[in-house]
């Protein structure tokens, strides 16, 4: 079973569409289904990327090659695993951004979100559309900061509201902020981590 909890990031950019084509065998019927129905180009090397990445960190944990790790696709929610766990289930969550993926996998449930910063983006825009009143009430509070620090701000806030929503819990539990350089990273957990995981930063096979 999995000690503590463990972040790991990979450059879905750096993947050839030979690869790509070959990790099609790695999928399940499940997320080959919906592999077909993305009509963007770079949203399917997201999906692809991020669930051979969700695999590359669970197959060791399950005593399994990557490429055996069975993944049942669910409407609306993160995939469920199939594979047998020795020692319990570990918790996961996956996310993606630009040219990103990322992937936490932990020994009890968790929810990651990354973001790329992109100043150019109708950020006021943005909170109208997705912030509750509380979440609202923070960004207006970041109205006097710095440009760069307002932007910071946004993406953390961002961040902190879709891991909550992977992690199930709107309130509570605990957030932590990874420092990256590209990315607004967001990992929030029911019990308090011990200490801030350190992205590791991983080549697709």
């Amino acid at each position: 079973m999995v000690r503590g909890t463990h972040l790991w990031l990979a450059d879905a950019s750096a993947v050839t569409d030979a690869d790509l084509q070959r990790y099609l065998a790695w999928l399940t019927p499940g997320e080959l289904a919906r592999h077909g129905r993305f009509v963007r180009e770079q949203r399917r090397r997201q999906f692809v990327a991020g669930r051979v990445l969700l695999r590359m960190a669970l197959g060791p944990l399950l005593r399994v090659p990557p490429q055996q790790v069975l993944l049942e696709e669910r409407h609306g929610q993160a995939p469920r695993l199939l594979t047998p766990a020795p020692g319990g289930t570990p918790g996961f969550s996956i996310s993606h951004s630009g040219r990103w993926v990322a992937c936490a996998v932990s020994d009890h449930a968790v929810g990651l979100d990354i973001e790329m910063r992109d100043a150019s983006r109708d950020l006021a825009a943005l909170a109208k559309q997705a912030f509750d009143a509380d979440e609202m009430a923070r960004w207006q509070q970041m109205q006097r900061w710095d440009d760069a620090v307002r932007i910071e701000g946004f993406y953390r806030l961002w961040s902190e509201k879709e891991a909550r929503i992977k992690l199930g819990m709107a309130i509570g539990g605990y957030c932590v902020t990874v420092p990256h350089e590209e990315l607004s990273i967001v990992l929030c957990s029911a019990l308090e981590l011990a200490s801030v995981p350190q992205p590791v930063l991983v080549a697709l096979p």
